[in-house]
């Protein structure tokens, strides 16, 4: 993992995964994409990693795809992408618990962020990823957005935003193995961990395990680190373990 792509960097996983991919290979590149490039040059200050500005919900692929053309040459070669921009909640929408919360546009919003922008970024990246060597495809899904495993219901946005996450996801799998060989594409589950997404919830998650960030990226990339073409299309745990879609 040379050519690393985080789009979502400026998050408590995406910042977490950047700090540790930079820190263990001192001939890694991490490039970043977020809002506020900035803010995040203070907080994470190597030179190999290259920030660009970025909305989920607002960039067009031909400005992400300038944007990657840039930081890494129009030839050049990314040998992992990993999606960890996502949304839950904010200032103007919050988990629904009963069908008379849903709203239109928290749905639309919630669809932008943690499907479509992943598409989107897939899209703009593909150029970048026809080279021969293993590329690895991970976008930081949800248990939660696991159909089969939904025993409570509630939470209609983000559920259903991930579900269709876990869907792209299943697409690619089947679509890139025919273009860049040799890849695999996957959805992984985080496990819960210490973040703004979860901070409104601590009361309800005493009972379980949260973790810290440095925790969470460490066991993330150890998942994605161990990926072969025999993981393709798969749906993983923190811990390894492979979740119902």
């Amino acid at each position: 993992m040379k050519q690393v792509l985080i789009a979502g960097v400026s998050g408590a996983i995406g910042s977490a995964l950047a700090s540790q991919l930079l820190a263990t290979d001192p001939e890694r590149t991490v490039l970043g994409l977020c809002r506020n490039p900035a803010a995040l040059r203070e907080q994470i200050p190597y030179s190999r990693l290259r920030l660009a500005q970025w909305d989920a919900q607002t960039s067009s692929v031909e400005e992400l795809g300038t944007s990657l053309a840039e930081m890494l040459g129009p030839d050049g070669e990314l040998d992992t992408v990993i999606y960890t921009a996502g949304l839950l909640h904010d200032s103007e929408i919050f988990p629904e618990k009963r069908i008379e919360e849903l709203e239109a546009g928290a749905m639309a919003r919630s669809f932008a962020v943690n499907c479509t922008g992943f598409g989107t970024v897939m899209r703009a990246a593909m150029p970048h990823l026809r080279h021969r060597r293993f590329k690895r495809i991970a976008a930081i899904s949800a248990k939660v957005g696991s159909i089969e495993d939904n025993r409570f219901g509630g939470w209609y946005a983000y559920r259903c935003s991930k579900a269709a996450l876990n869907m792209l996801v299943r697409n690619l799998s089947v679509e890139l193995p025919r273009r860049c060989r040799p890849v695999s594409c996957v959805a992984v589950h985080p496990g819960t961990t210490e973040s703004g997404l979860s901070e409104p919830f601590q009361q309800s998650l005493a009972s379980l395990e949260v973790r810290k960030p440095g925790e969470t990226a460490a066991n993330l990339l150890r998942v994605i680190g161990s990926l072969e073409e025999g993981s393709n299309g798969r749906f993983y745990s923190w811990d390894g373990s492979e979740l119902p879609w």
